[in-house]
C-alpha cells in the first residue's frame, strides 16, 4: 500500500502546523505523496506589518506564499487543489463543498485524510466548516469502496500541552487564550489524542516553510519568540482519530500511517 496523505484546509497556512513535519518525515519514501486542498485563498485575512499586500491582492499573495512554503519544505503537493471559495463564508457553500472535496478524495484515494475537528483549533467558522465537510466527504467516498481512505484525523491541541502554553503566556505577559472567543486556541482532553508525532529532523526546512507565510507571521507565532522556540512548537504534531473508531485506552500511535497494512 502506498502512503498518500491528503490535507483538506480552509486557508493557506492552515496546513503548516499540521502537515509539514509528516511530509518531511516521509519525503524520501517512494510511496509517499501529499495532496492538499484549500477551500479559499485566505483573501479576508489580516496583513502583517511591513507586507505590501492589500485587501484586494491578499488572496493572490497568500496563495503565492503557500506555494513558496511548499517549495521551501522540499516536497510539493501532488495535486494542490484550490477551490476558490470566499474566505470567511465556507459555511454558506453548503452541499456543493462536500461534492468538491469528495471529488478530490475519489480521484486521489488517499490513505490518510487530515483536517480540522469540530473545534477548528481556533474556533474559526471556516475551520469548523471545512472539517465537517471533509468528514462527510470522507465517509461518502469510503462507503463507495475502491480503496484508500483508511484513516481520518483531526488536528488538535492536547489539554496538557495547552495548559503548559497558557502558563508560558502568563509568564511572558501575553495574556491567556480564551477558548470561548473565535481565533483563540482550544484544546481537547488528552485521552482524545490518538497520534503524537515528535519530529527531530528537518526542523530547519519546516521553519523556513513557515516563514514564507509572511503576511500571516503575526498570527502564526509570537512575534517576539525566537527561532528555537518556534522549532520547539513545530516539532510536535498531535491528532484525534476520527475514523476508524478508537477504543478508550488504545495505545497512542507515533505516525499517521502507523498500523496501516
Amino acid at each position: 500500500m502506498g502512503r498518500t496523505l491528503a490535507g483538506v484546509w480552509a486557508h493557506p497556512d492552515d496546513e503548516c502546523y499540521a502537515m509539514y513535519g509528516t511530509v518531511v518525515r516521509h519525503a524520501t519514501d517512494p510511496g509517499f505523496r501529499p495532496v492538499v486542498v484549500h477551500a479559499t485563498d485566505g483573501d479576508a485575512g489580516e496583513i502583517a506589518p511591513g507586507v505590501p499586500a492589500t485587501p484586494e491582492t491578499l488572496g493572490a499573495w497568500r496563495r503565492a506564499e503557500d506555494v513558496a512554503a511548499w517549495r521551501a519544505l522540499g516536497t510539493e503537493p501532488d495535486p494542490h487543489v484550490w477551490l476558490g471559495h470566499p474566505d470567511g463564508r465556507l459555511g454558506d457553500v453548503g452541499d456543493g463543498l462536500v461534492d468538491e472535496v469528495a471529488e478530490v478524495l475519489r480521484a486521489e484515494r488517499p490513505d490518510v485524510v487530515v483536517t480540522f475537528g469540530p473545534d477548528g483549533v481556533t474556533g474559526h467558522p471556516d475551520h469548523v466548516a471545512i472539517g465537517a465537510t471533509t468528514e462527510r466527504a470522507f465517509h461518502r467516498v469510503r462507503d463507495e469502496g475502491s480503496g484508500g481512505l483508511h484513516r481520518l484525523l483531526f488536528g488538535c491541541i492536547p489539554r496538557r500541552a495547552w495548559a503548559i502554553a497558557q502558563r508560558y503566556r502568563a509568564h511572558a505577559g501575553l495574556g491567556p487564550w480564551d477558548p470561548s472567543r473565535v481565533y483563540e486556541l482550544r484544546s481537547v482532553p488528552d485521552d482524545d489524542v490518538g497520534i503524537v508525532v515528535r519530529h527531530r529532523d528537518g526542523l530547519d526546512r519546516m521553519l523556513a516553510a513557515h516563514k514564507e507565510h509572511r503576511s500571516q507571521r503575526h498570527v502564526m507565532f509570537d512575534p517576539s519568540g525566537t527561532d528555537e522556540q518556534w522549532k520547539n512548537v513545530i516539532s510536535l504534531e498531535t491528532w484525534a482519530v476520527a475514523w476508524p473508531p478508537r477504543d478508550p485506552g488504545t495505545a497512542v500511535l507515533t505516525d499517521v500511517f502507523e498500523g496501516l497494512a
